[in-house]
This record gives structure tokens, sequence and C-alpha cells, in this order.
């Protein structure tokens, strides 16, 4: 796995050991972010369930202020920390070694909305929902805050509603899919 195109075009990444994350391949690595390159210049960037951190270090290379990683996986978090020393990105990001849940609370507190929050938690565990719920209700994510899902393919988004989001676009691989949501505006 390696970063596809950026200030750290081409620096190979470490991934942990075993099945515990699934590292997005980088042909879907790819698509995301030719989706979303043109929103990512000078963008504050949340990577949730962060794996490697091969994603927000993917959106630091590209552009993106500034990435926060959160992961609680030990082996993960040395990845995340490895990587960002190889890329030398590390100046532009903050770890924050607690699961997706607490971190949202710890990054309530601070206020100031992400431009992008991504997302790739275990597959059908119902932690997308979850995480957008907290987000609903939260200023980490503001209204014009994009937020992706990584999920399994057959994962229906029909709970978005009642979190308060709408599905903007749907991109559909082999056996996953990125869904990007938005704030549902009150009237």
């Amino acid at each position: 796995m390696r970063v596809i195109a950026g200030s750290a075009r081409r620096i190979q990444l470490t991934t942990p050991p075993g099945l515990a994350t699934r590292p997005t391949t980088d042909r879907t690595k790819e698509t995301l972010f030719n989706i979303i390159s043109g929103e990512l210049a000078d963008c504050r960037f949340l990577d949730l369930f962060a794996g490697s951190g091969a994603i927000g270090i993917e959106a630091l290379s590209r552009g993106a202020e500034q990435a926060v990683f959160v992961e609680q996986d030990r082996a993960a978090l040395s990845c995340i920390e490895d990587n960002l020393t190889r890329t030398r990105l590390g100046e532009r990001a903050k770890i924050l070694a607690m699961d997706a849940a607490g971190a949202l609370q710890y990054l309530k507190a601070a206020g100031e909305p992400f431009d992008i929050i991504f997302m790739d938690p275990p597959y059908r565990t119902g932690w997308v929902e979850r995480i957008l719920g907290l987000l609903g209700d939260s200023r980490v994510c503001g209204g014009s805050t994009l937020v992706i899902a990584e999920e399994a393919l057959e994962t229906d988004f029909s709970f978005a509603a009642g979190c308060g989001f709408e599905v903007c676009r749907e991109k559909n691989y082999k056996t996953s899919k990125h869904v990007f949501l938005k704030q549902r505006c009150a009237v």
C-alpha cells in the first residue's frame, strides 16, 4: 500500500499485521480521492477507525491542512505513527488513541467542525449509525461537513435520515461502498 498522489506520492505505508484491519485498496482509495479532490485544499480531515492511517495521510498529502486520526488498536496506532514519520506529515496530524465515540466526545469540546469526516468501521456492526447519531447533535460536524462512510455493499442506509443526514452519493465496489452524506437542513 502506498500514498497515491501529492507531497508524499509513492511512499510505501505499513499496515497492522493480521485481519483486525482491512486496508483500503489503492484502486478504491484513488477512486475516493478523485471524487473528493475539490474539497481537500486546506480542509480539516477526521479519519475515524483510522487503521494504518492511509486515508488521512492521503488527505494530508493532497493538501488537507490538518488530519485527526482516531484508532484504539495498539498495532494500528504504531503503524499510523510510523507512516506519518515516513511521509513527513506528522506536524499536521493529531492521533487520538481511543474509540470513535470517545473521540467525538473529546473533539466536541473543541467546537470547531471538520470539513470531511471519513469512517471505515468494521462492517455490519452498527458503528456507522451510532457515529451518525453522535455527529447529528455535535459541533464536530457542521452544515457543510461531508461525511463519508465505508461499509459492506449490501448495507442499507435508510437509517441516515433518522440521524439527521441525507445520502448525497454512493460509489459501489465489488464488496464494499462509499456513502457520501450531508446533514439535512431543518425546515
